[in-house]
């Protein structure tokens, strides 16, 4: 069966991939201080030629910490990623968490996951070790 929402890019490229892998144990990230994420339903992403990401569940985020923004990229292998700022009483992180509210096929699951830029937070911790 071929999928009807195919990311484009592996027409270019078919040996590229984009694996999603359940990840063991409790996620926990922290940014300017606050628990934002905590989930033992995180997925890792694995790409080719990029570093793994930690996704986390969109459920086991505290949204009120995020204000969304009109940041948007593109990636032809995941979809159009759009992206919140993280803000904690003044402070404040820029396009540090990003999502697809519409992945391509090959990475549905993805729909209802949000990533941190590990640059941008102060930590994202698996079991309580710092990745």
């Amino acid at each position: 069966m071929t999928a009807k929402n195919s990311g484009p890019g592996y027409k270019d490229y078919p040996d590229h991939s984009v694996e999603l892998i359940p990840l063991p144990g409790k996620v926990q990230v922290t940014a300017l201080g606050k628990v934002i994420a905590v989930s033992s339903a995180a997925l890792r992403v694995e790409e080719s030629r990029y570093p793994p990401v930690i996704y986390v569940p969109r459920t086991d985020v505290d949204f009120k910490a995020l204000v969304e923004n009109d940041h948007s990229t593109y990636c032809p292998f995941k979809g159009e990623a759009r992206y919140w700022n993280i803000r904690v009483g003044n402070d404040f992180l820029g396009s540090a968490v990003w999502g697809y509210d519409t992945p391509y096929d090959e990475v549905a699951a993805l729909k209802d996951y949000v990533a941190f830029y590990a640059d941008k937070v102060d930590e994202i911790s698996v079991d309580g070790i710092a990745q």
